[in-house]
């Protein structure tokens, strides 16, 4: 049987949070070694026995241990990881997190997650908004293939950066139902045990708090729809801290009687009961290169509330209600959503049916193309 080239995948810029890239590369790799894939996988060395149980076919190579450091390992990524392509025999490599070698002596593949550093850079901070417009500017030129996850991701690339669009391949994540399902009552009990809710009902949030999410439109939303209610559901903001200085000052004005918790990271077999054991999965990000958590929630078979911008609603579809950016259209349609248990259970079951058609094998393959792609020099 013909496996394909043999693959070097570059984990090492996945974090210990098991982020957005830790829950892509977690669910790609099994899925690629389950495709047969001639697969070497370069990692940190905390995370190489997660690596070896995930991909027993793969290869795993812990990298030195220096790497830890973030400039440690952009100097690697730029030294190391092409004597270690040679030293695999590797026919492709995969950097799956935007930046990639100068020099290799194989063609490159690179993950482009998202444009929204270009569609709305006042969202980042100086320094990293240079660092990634430098880094996809460098994919764009001299990657072999760019694999982005939503066919919005790609019309951005090609519209605002001149992007090659016969070098750019759609892969859409996948999510694992096994791990994110609907929880049962005894699951999400425990999750509002853990986060202190009792019997409160609550709206939840996943992800990083970056200007981008909308997280202080989210609470001023939220008290707009809540404050005046008998019975008002707490709002759990969980997730890393980024750096928008707007989410304070929002919590200040949260009245006395609404309750709202900021967990930080949750445990991660703790994430199906925490979104489908919300009343409301809200997500009103400012843009989406793919929108992984909104996928994870309705797999959960979560009520999801978010916004029609970029990749969102090729992941939602109509399994979602939309709304907008502003507080006051966030505040009216989750109150409208809160009013009509009807409609969040059925958007509760099209989701779960909708998110189970995001499979990883599908990924997987659409990478595996990708791969055959830049050795063909296509």
């Amino acid at each position: 049987m013909n496996r394909g080239p043999r693959v070097l995948l570059d984990a090492t810029a996945v974090s210990a949070d098991r982020g957005g890239l830790g829950r892509y590369t977690d669910g790609l790799i099994p899925a690629l070694t389950e495709q047969d894939a001639d697969l070497v996988i370069a990692c940190q060395r905390s995370d190489a026995d997660r690596y070896g149980q995930l991909a027993p076919q793969a290869r795993v190579v812990p990298a030195p241990a220096a790497i830890s450091h973030r400039a440690a390992r952009v100097a690697w990524e730029q030294t190391g990881l092409p004597l270690l392509c040679q030293h695999v025999g590797a026919q492709v490599l995969h950097a799956p997190h935007y930046t990639m070698p100068l020099r290799s002596s194989c063609p490159t593949v690179v993950t482009v997650h998202d444009a929204t550093l270009l569609t709305e850079p006042d969202h980042y901070d100086k320094a990293r908004r240079a660092f990634m417009g430098s880094a996809i500017k460098t994919a764009l030129r001299r990657a072999t293939r760019v694999i982005v996850p939503s066919k919005a991701t790609r019309d951005e690339l090609i519209r605002l950066r001149d992007a090659d669009p016969a070098a750019l391949d759609v892969a859409y994540h996948g999510v694992n139902t096994d791990e994110f399902r609907p929880p049962t009552q005894a699951e999400g009990a425990r999750v509002k045990a853990r986060l202190g809710l009792g019997t409160m009902s609550y709206v939840a949030f996943l992800g990083v708090q970056e200007p981008r999410k909308n997280v202080p439109n989210l609470i001023r939303g939220w008290v707009r729809a809540c404050e005046h209610r008998a019975d008002p559901p707490a709002l759990v903001i969980a997730g890393g801290s980024g750096h928008d200085d707007e989410i304070d000052a929002a919590i200040e004005k949260v009245p006395a009687p609404l309750r709202l918790l900021r967990p930080g990271y949750l445990r991660y077999a703790d994430l199906s009961g925490y979104l489908g054991g919300a009343v409301v999965v809200a997500y009103p990000s400012h843009g989406e290169g793919f929108g992984l958590p909104v996928l994870e929630a309705m797999a959960c078979g979560a009520a999801v509330l978010v916004t029609p911008r970029l990749s969102l609603p090729e992941v939602g579809g109509e399994a979602v209600a939309y709304t907008g950016e502003s507080a006051d259209t966030i505040a009216g349609d989750l109150a409208a959503l809160l009013d009509d248990p009807d409609r969040r259970k059925t958007l509760g079951e099209a989701a779960s049916g909708r998110a189970a058609r995001f499979t990883w094998k599908s990924s997987a393959q659409a990478h595996l193309a990708s791969y055959a792609r830049a050795v063909a020099g296509e």
